[in-house]
C-alpha cells in the first residue's frame, strides 16, 4: 500500500465533508465512506499511519479516524 496515495485519498474525502456545516455529521460521513469504500488492509494501513502519527492527515480527517476507530478496524485488527 502507498501510504501517500491513501492519506491524498483520505483528505480529498475529508475535503468533500469538510463543508458540512455539522462538524460531527461531517466525521460520521467521512467514517462511512471509508467503512464503505476501502477495503480492509487500506483502511488498516491508514490507521496504521495514524498511530505513526497521521502526517500529512487534515485535522478533521484523523480526527474522524480516531472517533470512528472501531468501526473502521477490519475484523480481528487490533
Amino acid at each position: 500500500m502507498d501510504i501517500d496515495n491513501l492519506v491524498l485519498m483520505a483528505n480529498r474525502i475529508g475535503e468533500f465533508f469538510a463543508a458540512m456545516p455539522d462538524r460531527d455529521e461531517a466525521g460520521r460521513e467521512i467514517a462511512q465512506h471509508l467503512r464503505k469504500f476501502w477495503e480492509p488492509r487500506m483502511r488498516r494501513a491508514l490507521l496504521a499511519h495514524l498511530d505513526a502519527g497521521g502526517a500529512g492527515l487534515l485535522p478533521i480527517v484523523g480526527a474522524a479516524l480516531l472517533e470512528h476507530r472501531a468501526a473502521l478496524a477490519p475484523a480481528g485488527a487490533p
